[in-house]
């Protein structure tokens, strides 16, 4: 049986007012072309045959992860599974499986993406919300790899860049190692590494902020631009970990830096605060000026923040869980804890 599902706000851009997709979001999420955020299908936790269909996808798509991910693509104004042949467009995640909170998981990432590009203008890759003949969520993403049908650009993630594998590292290869790391292959690999340090450094700013623990090597990528270039890809995969596990500040091993460095906010209280992220900044080849600007936005509490999280998806009790996470790392940056 299928469930009607009514909005009041966009579950792309969750702006108020919308009882669909806005055209702001079918703009830059579906081509501009009207697609309903019901899908024909019913979970794929549910066993019968779109299960069965949802498992025959995800033996194709290549990407690899934890959580459960399918290759979709969007024919005119349908949004479906890809067939065997076809290549996907975008990436869906439904709920996934073993986690606190699991049902939020689909709107938390989706709210923190949000988050990222409408607040502090961080690029991300395009998304929205996407709900099954059941009523059940689940997170689309539309892949900045695929340029059209012709041509695709190729990505390397810095799990790649860095050598690591479950060979050479063991099962935990994608977390040992340091974003400071991360920021000298930036300066090897991407010819505009001036431009994109600033973009790292404020993602791992805002990965700080809004406790996102599972920011590792494989969640950072570079792109190959159409000039056969790189720069920095756009985000992905950001969403508040510490909803759904007890994870550390940091997913990656050795922290912010190569080598230890204890701040005196992080001796007296054992967290990091703005002294740190500004130490990373100058470590990473930003000058003081460079850091003082990008660390701005994030050292007030801003109320689009409250706004965005209130319009989400979220239920009422991980609305007010997502809100605390978020003004107490606030207080930790800022030094008024």
């Amino acid at each position: 049986m299928t469930i009607q599902k009514t909005f009041q706000v966009c579950p792309g851009t969750l702006a108020k007012g919308y009882d669909t997709y806005s055209s702001t979001c079918l703009k830059y999420v579906f081509n501009g072309k009207k697609v309903s955020p019901i899908l024909p299908y019913n979970s794929p936790l549910l066993d019968g045959k779109d299960g069965e269909t949802f498992e025959a996808n995800k033996r194709r798509l290549s990407i690899s992860g934890v959580q459960e991910k399918f290759s979709v693509i969007q024919i005119k104004n349908q949004i479906r599974l890809t067939e065997e042949g076809e290549s996907g467009t975008f990436i869906l995640k439904p709920i996934p499986r073993d986690l606190m909170r699991v049902d939020q998981v689909p709107a938390n990432e989706h709210l923190t993406m949000q988050i990222a590009k409408q607040v502090y203008q961080i690029k991300t890759a395009e998304n929205a919300l996407v709900f099954f003949q059941n009523g059940g969520p689940a997170y689309i993403t539309k892949r900045f790899d695929i340029v059209d049908e012709k041509t695709k650009w190729a990505k390397e993630d810095f799990a790649t860049l860095a050598n690591k594998t479950s060979e050479t590292d063991g099962e935990n290869y994608k977390y040992n190692f340091s974003y400071e790391g991360i920021g000298k292959l930036i300066k090897t690999y991407v010819p505009a590494y001036r431009v994109e340090m600033e973009k790292f450094f404020s993602l791992v700013v805002f990965n700080y902020l809004f406790s996102n623990g599972d920011a590792h090597l494989k969640n950072f990528s570079i792109l190959e631009t159409e000039k056969g270039d790189h720069i920095l890809s756009p985000a992905y995969d950001l969403l508040n970990t510490r909803i759904h596990v007890n994870d550390a500040d940091f997913a990656l091993t050795e922290g912010l830096f190569d080598e230890e460095y204890y701040s005196d906010e992080m001796k007296a209280n054992g967290w990091c605060g703005r002294d740190d992220f500004e130490v990373f900044g100058d470590r990473i080849g930003l000058k003081p000026q460079q850091i003082a600007m990008l660390l701005e936005p994030f050292l007030k509490d801003q109320p689009m923040v409250h706004e965005l999280i209130q319009n989400s998806f979220l239920n009422e009790e991980t609305k007010a869980l997502y809100k605390d996470h978020y003004l107490t790392r606030l207080k930790k940056l800022t030094n008024t804890l």
